[in-house]
Parts: C-alpha cells; structure tokens; sequence
C-alpha cells in the first residue's frame, strides 16, 4: 500500500514518525511538498510529490491532515476516485462534507495525538476500516466509534490531551520551584499521570470508587480534592469540554 500524505504539519510528522518507528518503509509513502514535506522526505527517504496531483496518482490511500477550514477545498481539488480511501484527521470535519467533495472515494475520519510518534497515540476511528485499523494500530490503540455524533463527543479527548501535558507541567514547575531538581519534576509528574491513566484503564472498579479508594478522610488526595472542588476547577473543566464539543459541532 503506498500511503500518501497531503497536509504535512505537525500532526502528520508525528504520524510519519510512529510509522518509522515501527517499520514502514519510507518508499511507501508520498508526501505532498508543501509544510514539512521536504525536510521530511530529505531526511528519511520519503518519496516527495511535486503537487497533491501526484500524490493522488500515486496512492491508494491519502491522510488528509489540512486545517480544518480548508479540508473541503483541498479535497474537492483532489481527482479521487472509487480505488482511494481519503482518511481524514481534520477536526470536525464530516464524512457528508468530504464526501460532497468527492463523492466517488471511501471516507474515513481518524483522529490521533502526536504521541503517534511514539506509539502511544489512542486513535479514533470512524467507520470502521480494516486497513486503515491495521496501519493505525501502529501508532498506538486504535478505538472504533459507532457514529459521527459519538465520535465529535471523542474529539474531545484531543484537546484534553493538551490540557493534560498543560497540568503536568504545572505540576513540574510548582515541584520546581519547591526545591526538587527540574528535571526529576518533570519525569515524576508524567510518570505520576500514566500511572493514573493505567489503573483507570485496567481496574474495573467505578472511577467514583477508585477515587474514594485514594481520597481517605483526613487525607491529602481529600484535602486537595476538595480544594479544587471548592474553586470551581472540576466545573470549569466540564464548561472547556462543552467549549470544544460546541466547535466540533461547528
């Protein structure tokens, strides 16, 4: 499968990278020459495309990673046919849209992190593809969703990915300044949101109950729960949530 790229910015690069870390030969992937298309191509032997022309002619199957307010003016400038599955990672974008666009390609919509390049990336996925489930699954856990509406309400988890690396490094910063070297801050609080992400995703208890578990009267979790409780921060989280949901409902 020759894989081709159009929109190479940041969030394609990392994609590119989860794909060479597991083993995808760059030969088999195109990238279209605008963003961070050359570099790329120059520094790990990807072929470069001299236009998204190309890059159609050459590939069966196209990411689609523009900005979201161009998605359908790239794709309708795009000559895809029935042999073309145009994988879109455009936020808010629906499958309607692109495929008014080009009503004759498969439409599918992904949406992973940039911890793609890592191999850490939960990405979603809608419909379900199996081909595009299988390339996906190396950049991380792959998550079907059964419908367009569910799978805007699980964009949301794209943005509460920044917000989480936001909170981490608040955490580092404040351990920082309380004499703990920097970089011991700043690995101790990763390392303290993974561990918390891991036992919310492997242990089956309520996540109400689990927290119950931690926040024991008189304790500190409780003494700090309440706090944050207090201010307002798990109500102003809720209303960020319903902000970005609002977005991607357009």
């Amino acid at each position: 499968m020759m894989l081709g790229v159009i929109g190479v910015g940041h969030l394609a690069t990392a994609v590119l990278r989860g794909l060479m870390r597991s083993g995808v030969e760059p030969e088999s992937v195109i990238l279209s020459p605008r963003g961070h298309g050359k570099a790329l191509a120059a520094a790990h032997g990807f072929s470069l495309a001299a236009d998204n022309a190309e890059v159609v002619r050459r590939a069966g199957t196209i990411l689609l990673a523009v900005r979201p307010a161009d998605a359908a003016t790239v794709t309708a400038s795009l000559e895809l046919g029935a042999h073309h599955t145009l994988v879109s990672a455009c936020a808010g974008v629906t499958v309607a849209t692109l495929a008014g666009a080009a009503p004759a390609a498969r439409i599918v919509r992904i949406m992973p992190v940039t911890a793609a390049a890592y191999g850490a990336s939960p990405t979603l996925l809608y419909p379900h593809d199996g081909a595009v489930a299988d390339w996906l699954a190396q950049l991380g856990p792959v998550i079907p969703i059964g419908s367009e509406e569910e799978f805007e309400v699980a964009t949301v988890s794209a943005a509460v990915y920044g917000w989480a690396q936001a909170l981490i490094g608040a955490g580092a910063d404040w351990s920082a300044r309380h004499g703990l070297p920097a970089e011991v801050a700043r690995q101790l609080a990763a390392a303290t949101f993974t561990a918390a992400g891991r036992m919310l995703a492997e242990d089956p208890a309520p996540a109400d109950e689990l927290i119950r578990s931690l926040a024991t009267p008189g304790g500190i979790t409780e003494a700090g729960l309440d706090h944050l409780t207090a201010n307002g921060a798990f109500t102003a989280w809720d209303g960020a949530c319903d902000v970005v949901l609002k977005r991607l409902r357009g």
